[in-house]
């Protein structure tokens, strides 16, 4: 009888798990990489510095809690600030005191951001599709996001402290 990934010993993986892991490892090295280079060439961007702006740019008002930010960026809370500091000297962020919660920092984006942001998406879809999706079926990417996404999902189960949701004091 064929063992299944769960009748592993935990010490083991099977060949298939290891051909995954290490598929998976090259493609997000190789990925990370040439994106890392589009958005470095295009806006003068760290990846991290990029996800910040792309965050603001999908929030209702293109501004967000910088907690907030922290929670969905799998980066240490020093280190968002200290991009988000890089930013704001640069003009494409505003950071000011929550108005709802002086203990909260508010990160909003700037028409300059947007234009940074306008600048090097194109190049980043296109670098997306080019080096990832072109070789996929759309039913590829569509297995490829279910399966991505339980994986992240299981991962942000049990989250480094980095990208673990701050638990708040209550108010009093």
């Amino acid at each position: 009888m064929p063992q299944t990934p769960t009748d592993q010993p935990p010490t083991e993986l099977t060949p298939a798990q290891l051909e995954a892991y290490f598929a998976f490892t090259e493609v997000s090295s190789l990925l990370r990489h040439a994106v890392e280079k589009q958005l470095r060439d295009a806006g003068d961007l760290s990846y991290v510095q990029f996800q910040l702006l792309a965050r603001l740019g999908d929030a209702p008002g293109g501004w967000r809690r910088m907690t907030d930010l922290a929670d969905g960026v799998v980066y240490s809370r020093s280190g968002l600030t200290y991009q988000a500091q890089l930013l704001e000297q640069r003009g494409l962020v505003t950071r000011s005191p929550s108005p709802d919660d002086e203990r909260s920092t508010v990160v909003a984006l700037t028409d300059e951001g947007r234009a940074v942001l306008a600048t090097v998406f194109p190049g980043h879809i296109d670098a997306l599709r080019r080096l990832l999706f072109s070789t996929l079926s759309s039913d590829d990417v569509d297995d490829l996001a279910r399966i991505l996404g339980g994986a992240a999902s299981h991962l942000r189960a049990n989250p480094p402290r980095s990208a673990a949701p701050r638990r708040r004091a209550p108010r009093a």
